[in-house]
C-alpha cells in the first residue's frame, strides 16, 4: 500500500497510491515543532511555518504562491505541532506537478524578507489573542501547561507575545539550518499519483534540500505525586474544564488500549460521558475525552463546557466513570461497539488524499515505521477487556489526575480531584 524510498543524503520519500482517487496530495514535513525549541525562541517553528508563504523568487509575494493554486481549485496550508511542522498541497490528480511545485518551492527558497518578518508579527499576536479569546481552546492549553510546566511540551505552539515581538531574520535562518534538513524531512504523495508527472522535480528537490545534521529535542520529564489544579480566570458564559490522567508515549505497548478506553468514555455520541453529563444530567453541550501521545509522554483528557454553578458536579460524574472503569470489566457488546466505531473512523478519513498523507507522513516522522490500517486494526483487536480494566487501574490514580479550568473570578472555585 505504502512505498518508502530513502535517499543518499537521508531524504525520505514516501507514495501512498489510491485506487479511484481523484485527486492528489503533497505533504513536505519536518521534525521540528514546538518541542524543538528553546525558551527563549518558542514559537519559532510556528512563526517560520507563516514565513512560508511570504514569498520565494519564483513567486514573489503571498498572492503569486496563492493564486496559482487557487486557480485549479486546490486546498493548500501549513500546520505546526509540538512535533513536527508539514506543508501540504491537495489537487485534481492532474495538477500534481503543480502542487509539488509550489509545495517544494515555498520549503526551499522562502526569502524570509525582514519587511515580511515585521508584518507578520503583528498577525501572529493577533492569533494569540484569539486563542486567549476561545476558552474552549486555551483550556486544552493550559492542560498542556499544567502537565509539562515550564518544558517545551506545556508551552504554547505559538509562543508568546514577548518572543514573536523580538525573533529577527537570523533566528529562523538558524532554525532552518538546525532542522530543514534532508534526513529530517519526508515527502509524501498520496491519491492519484503518477511519479512520471513530478519525477525531474523530486529529483530536483533532493538535491537543493539542505543537508546536514538536526538537532535533538528536549526530552521531556514526567514528575508528579499529586492531583494538581491550575484554575485561570476569565469572564465567560460558561466554566471549560480538561481533566485527564497522564497516559503513554507513542511506543508503549498499552496506547492502543488506552486509545479504546478514550473513545469508550468519551469518543462518540454513545459514550459512557457523553450519556451520563449530556443526555442525562444536560450538564453540557459539548463533552468529549481525546487521548494524545507523543514519542516521550501521552496523557488522556476529558474536557466539558458546564454552567458555572455545576462545575463540581460535571468533575464528580466524570471522576465517578473513571473509576467506574477501574473497578468494572467492559462487556463483549460493548467493547467491540468501540473497536468497530475506530476502525470505521479511519476509514472514512482514508477516503481522502490530504488524510491518507498526513496518516501515512505522521507515523513516519514521529515512528519511524508506517503501519497499514489493517495492521492498526489487528492491534485494536487484540485489545482485551482485562487490558481496559488494567490500563484504568494504571492511569486513573490520584497522583496522575490533573485538572484545568476557566472560570470567572467571581466562582471561587476549589474543587477535589480525588478517586474513590
Amino acid at each position: 500500500m505504502f512505498k518508502k524510498q530513502v535517499l543518499q543524503n537521508g531524504l525520505r520519500i514516501i507514495t501512498a497510491p489510491m485506487a479511484g482517487a481523484k485527486t492528489a496530495t503533497v505533504l513536505i514535513a519536518v521534525a521540528a515543532g514546538s518541542k524543538y525549541e528553546t525558551k527563549q525562541n518558542n514559537g519559532i517553528a510556528h512563526f517560520l511555518e507563516h514565513m512560508f508563504f511570504k514569498g520565494t523568487k519564483k513567486r514573489p509575494d503571498t498572492l503569486a504562491i496563492s493564486e496559482e493554486l487557487d486557480r485549479v481549485g486546490g486546498a493548500y496550508n501549513a500546520f505546526t505541532a509540538e512535533e513536527y511542522t508539514g506543508y501540504w498541497a491537495k489537487v485534481d490528480y492532474k495538477h500534481l506537478n503543480l502542487a509539488f511545485d509550489v509545495v517544494s518551492d515555498i520549503f526551499l527558497n522562502s526569502e524570509l524578507e525582514e519587511k515580511e518578518i515585521e508584518r507578520e508579527k503583528g498577525v501572529i499576536i493577533e492569533e494569540i489573542n484569539m486563542y486567549h479569546d476561545m476558552p474552549m481552546r486555551y483550556v486544552g492549553i493550559l492542560f498542556n501547561k499544567l502537565l509539562y510546566k515550564d518544558q517545551p511540551a506545556g508551552r504554547m505552539i505559538t509562543g508568546t507575545k514577548e518572543n514573536i515581538t523580538r525573533l529577527q531574520r537570523k533566528d529562523f535562518l538558524q532554525y532552518l539550518q538546525n532542522y530543514y534538513v534532508a534526513e529530517n524531512a519526508v515527502v509524501c504523495l498520496a491519491g492519484n499519483i503518477q511519479l512520471s508527472a513530478v519525477s525531474c522535480q523530486l529529483s530536483a528537490f533532493s538535491k537543493n534540500i539542505r543537508t546536514g545534521d538536526f538537532q535533538p529535542k528536549q526530552r521531556t520529564i514526567e514528575k508528579q505525586i499529586k492531583p494538581k489544579t491550575l484554575i485561570f480566570h476569565k469572564d465567560s458564559d460558561q466554566t471549560h474544564l480538561c481533566l485527564g490522567a497522564r497516559g503513554y508515549s507513542l511506543f508503549h505497548p498499552d496506547k492502543y488500549a488506552l486509545s479504546v478506553l478514550g473513545v469508550l468514555l468519551g469518543g462518540m455520541m454513545s459514550s459512557r460521558l457523553w450519556i451520563v453529563v449530556r443526555e442525562r444530567q444536560g450538564l453540557a453541550y459539548y463533552v468529549h475525552t481525546e487521548v494524545e501521545n507523543q514519542t516521550d509522554v501521552g496523557y488522556l483528557v476529558s474536557q466539558a463546557g458546564v454552567e458555572h454553578g455545576k462545575v463540581e458536579k460535571a468533575i464528580k460524574l466524570i471522576l465517578k466513570e473513571y473509576q467506574r472503569m477501574k473497578d468494572e470489566k467492559i462487556g463483549k457488546k460493548e467493547l467491540q461497539k468501540v473497536k468497530d466505531c475506530i476502525k470505521g473512523r479511519m476509514m472514512l478519513e482514508l477516503e481522502s488524499s490530504d488524510s491518507m498523507a498526513s496518516f501515512v507522513c505522521g507515523q513516519e516522522i514521529l515512528e519511524k515505521e508506517i503501519l497499514t490500517p489493517e495492521q492498526i486494526f489487528a492491534r485494536i483487536d487484540q485489545v482485551s477487556a482485562e487490558d481496559i480494566r488494567r490500563v484504568a487501574n494504571d492511569i486513573f490514580q490520584n497522583k496522575k489526575l490533573n485538572l484545568a479550568v476557566i472560570c470567572p473570578k467571581k466562582l471561587k472555585l476549589q474543587p477535589v480531584i480525588s478517586l474513590e
